[in-house]
Formats: structure tokens, sequence, C-alpha cells
């Protein structure tokens, strides 16, 4: 990241808060839990992202390390009732340390063994919840005690309030996760997910670069899970089955791949379409069990559209949309503001006179040493 970058990501940052707050106070309670719901899952996805599109590590257990942050932030808010920012520190901390253990242990692992690794994960770690139910609540989970600040009155929305605290967290995880993006560390990301010989030869630390990847990836995970917690009010095992790590995933490909702008879109389609699918459901007078199964078929439909118009996920397809359009343009002022130097010469003109258009305005050029002179 550079200096001159830093500034317009700000600006972005700044111009989307500004937008949330705004949707927030116009919107109903329920779409407010919907914008919360969507700064949740796009923490995920983003820190998916940075596992899979950038390292090309593939991982289906990120729903496990959602659970942990789920579960710390619980426990913390039950127990110590600790301000949610304290809270929400202490559950990337604690994500972060499982997850760098993980990370060093599977940092060996390649493809679909490092899938199944991670998939075992994904199963065994939200059943500890069976496992100590004294502690984690069993199958009925752990009640989140969240309310708004007193300073905003007494009359003023819980779900406002927690659309405003995801957004804000959801939005410093992306900036944060775009500053790693453009930075050494980014670069060395793509270096092992292209090459991993390439990179080691390069002077790349290839399994440090995996764990460090792995260390971002379930750091998003946890705080996810945190804002899952303060935003449902609950956190149960149900909450993180294998069809949680399965659909982060899914959104990731949808959105695109390696592009932190592409989890967004893919969290959108993940919330929004089911919602949308079940109105129409709803609407049409369908009956209960044809209904429940509407919302798995448009989700099934659209990702099948997204991957055949946009084989790179939505993202990618839109920065193709943009080339096509602004591509010509772009070349035809650059050619109507070319340098002389930069002129293709007529076809009637000589050898000696399209060398001297190309090189005018530079040096001549030497001539070429004779062989066998000193």
């Amino acid at each position: 990241m550079t200096m001159r970058t830093l500034p317009r990501r700000l600006a972005v940052v700044v111009i989307v808060a500004a937008i949330v707050v705004y949707l927030s106070i116009k919107l109903n309670a329920f779409r407010d839990y919907q914008i919360a719901e969507i700064a949740y899952e796009v923490t995920a996805v983003a820190g998916l992202t940075v596992l899979t599109g950038l390292s090309g590590q593939i991982s289906l257990g990120n729903g496990a390390f959602m659970a942990i942050g789920a579960y710390t932030t619980a426990l913390l808010l039950l127990h110590l009732n600790w301000p949610v920012i304290a809270v929400l520190v202490i559950a990337a901390a604690v994500t972060a340390v499982v997850g760098g253990v993980v990370g060093v242990a599977a940092a060996r692992l390649r493809g679909p063994y490092l899938a199944g690794a991670t998939l075992m994960l994904g199963v065994a770690l939200p059943a500890l919840a069976y496992v100590y139910p004294g502690i984690f609540g069993g199958d009925q989970g752990l009640n989140v005690v969240f309310t708004a600040p007193g300073f905003l009155g007494a009359n003023f929305p819980l779900t406002r309030w927690q659309a405003w605290v995801s957004s804000a967290v959801a939005l410093v995880t992306l900036l944060l996760l775009a500053n790693l993006d453009h930075s050494r560390i980014g670069r060395n990301w793509r270096a092992v997910r292209d090459n991993e010989v390439a990179a080691a030869l390069a002077g790349i630390n290839v399994a440090a670069a995996r764990v460090r990847a792995f260390v971002v990836s379930t750091t998003s995970a946890g705080i996810a899970g945190a804002l899952l917690a303060i935003v449902t009010g609950l956190v149960a095992p149900g909450a993180f089955t294998i069809t949680l790590s399965i659909a982060l995933l899914t959104a990731a490909v949808i959105g695109g791949l390696g592009s932190l702008p592409g989890a967004l879109w893919g969290s959108l389609v993940i919330v929004l379409v089911p919602t949308y699918a079940t109105d129409v459901a709803t609407s049409h007078g369908l009956s209960s069990s044809t209904g429940a199964n509407i919302p798995v078929a448009a989700y099934g439909v659209v990702l099948i559209l997204v991957m055949l118009v946009f084989p790179q996920g939505i993202q990618g397809g839109l920065e193709r949309l943009i080339n096509a359009f602004v591509g010509p343009r772009r070349k035809a002022r650059t050619w109507r503001t070319a340098p002389m130097n930069h002129v293709t010469p007529s076809a009637d003109e000589t050898p000696a006179s399209r060398h001297a258009l190309l090189t005018l305005g530079d040096d001549p050029p030497e001539p070429p040493e004779k062989e066998g002179t000193s």
C-alpha cells in the first residue's frame, strides 16, 4: 500500500458508512437486520477470499472459526459484560491463536488433503458444545446480551445499532485486508499461489506465507462469528454446520475469487436471494414443503448462471464489462494524444523515413560495433 492509495480507500469506507447509516434510518427493522447480516457475511467471505483466492489454499472449515469467535463473544458478554470493542478484539485474538496452531499443522497439506483436514475441523469444533454443555450451553446454545448504549436514548432501535456496529467492524476489516492485499505480504501470497517453486527460488518463505494467510483468514472468520453473535443474540452449534463453510466458499466463488469487492457481491447473493425467493413462494401460495425448497433452488440457479455468464465471478464480469466500454475510449484518447515517436507510419514510407519517424525526438542510435575490433 502507498500513501497515495490510502486516502482513496478511506474515502470509500466513509462513503459506504454514510450510505449504511442513511439506509438503516430509512428502512425498517428487518432491513436493518439484513444489513447487519450482510456485514458479518462479507467479513467471513473476505477472509476466505484471502485464503483461497490470494494464497491458493482451500478451506472447508471457516465456519468452525466463526464458532470460536461467536462462543468467545457470548461467554465474555454473558459472564463479564465487557465493552463490545474489547470483546471483539479478544474474540479475534483467540481465533487468531487457534488459526495459527491449525495453520502450522496444515502448512504441508495441499489441495484435497487441506480441504479434507479443514472439513474435519469444521465438523469437530462445533461438536464441542455437546461435549461440554455446562460451558457452551449444549444444543440450546448461549444467549448473547447486547444492548444499545444509553446515550442513544431508550427508544433507539437495537437492530439499527447492530447494523451500525457490524458495518463499522466489517468496513475496518475490509480496509485492513485491502492494505495487506496491496502490500508485500499480498504479493508474496500471489507468488505462492501461482508457483510455489518459483516463489521459494525468489526468496519467499512459502510455509510462513501460507500460515500467515491462514491466520488472517481465520481471524476474519472469528470477527464474523463475533458479529453474528451480537446480531442474532444466540450462539448454538446448529448455526455452524458444514453447510455454513460451504456457503462461505460458494459466496467467494460467486463474487470472484481473489477480489475483495467480490466478497460483497457474494454476501449479497447468499443473504438476499433466499429471502426474496421465500417471499415469492409465499406470495404464490406454495405449500410449506415446496416453499422451503425454493430458496435452495434459487440459490443454485444463481450460482449456475453466474458461472456460465461470469466464470471469474461477478466482480470479474463487471471488470470485463467496464474494460469493454472504457478500454476502446482510453485507447482512442491515447492515440489522439500520442507523441510523434509513437505514430505508426503509413505503408508507402521508406525504411529510412520510417526509422526517422519512430526515433523522432530520441538520441540517434550508435552504430553497431564491428566484430573483431577492439
